[in-house]
């Protein structure tokens, strides 16, 4: 008797251990899944898409005006990545190179709007926050709290590194505003924009203050959407 008492007090002092069996999963893992309803589960991240599918059209119907680059632009900046590639949608070799070459850049246009959409979907969708946590703290946290977020950013602060030392250090500085202007793209388009006016200013330095500024808040932009879109999809999804 005492020990089918021991049994029965075991079983009521853990009422959990008859509830979780093999199917509550422990470990984080990724779901393409996840990306995809994301990238269209909101309005945000549909209107993205549509606009993306806006901009490709214009660059189907009008590929030599300047509206042409707004596919890439849109998906920026993982859009320009394939820069550093020795091909792309523009090799020249024969038909064959060609067509391969703009399939795989149709491929990877799509990949990075799809991943664009998830961010703004995840960034649409309600932080989980205790109750004492700050919505803006929360917001920041993002751009430094997560892997993808954090070598976002080391690459952002790489390319701005090299170009303040090619502008204010080396003789030639060449075209280092390149790197930064792609890594922190689309709104650091802006940046270089704004930067353009103060180049004529009695002060030289300004154009490489206001441009270098306008790319550090744009990379957080970035960071934060990145930072988001790796809480979404890292995150063990509720059970109902």
């Amino acid at each position: 008797m005492s020990g089918r008492a021991r049994r029965t007090t075991l079983v009521i002092t853990n009422p959990h251990r008859l509830q979780e069996g093999p199917s509550m999963p422990t470990s984080e893992r990724f779901r393409p899944r996840r990306l995809l309803a994301l990238a269209t589960d909101s309005f945000p991240a549909r209107a993205y898409l549509g606009l993306v599918a806006v901009g490709v059209a214009v660059l189907f119907l009008a590929p030599d005006s300047p509206y042409a680059m707004a596919p890439a632009l849109l998906t920026a900046p993982l859009s320009f990545l394939p820069v550093v590639l020795p091909f792309g949608a523009g090799t020249v070799g024969g038909g064959a190179a060609e067509a391969g070459a703009a399939v795989l850049w149709g491929g990877w246009l799509l990949l990075c709007a799809l991943v664009n959409a998830a961010a703004f979907g995840a960034l649409a969708r309600r932080p989980d926050r205790t109750p004492s946590a700050r919505p803006r703290r929360t917001l920041l946290a993002a751009a430094v709290d997560n892997w993808p977020a954090r070598v976002y950013v080391a690459v952002v602060a790489a390319a701005l590194g090299t170009f303040l030392y090619a502008v204010l250090l080396s003789p030639d500085p060449g075209f280092a505003g390149i790197w930064p202007l792609l890594a922190a793209a689309p709104l650091s388009f802006l940046a270089a924009a704004a930067s353009a006016p103060a180049e004529y200013h009695s002060l030289p330095w300004l154009g490489t203050l206001v441009f270098s500024a306008g790319v550090v808040l744009a990379a957080l932009v970035n960071a934060v959407l990145i930072g988001r879109l790796a809480r979404r999809i890292g995150s063990t999804p509720a059970r109902g």
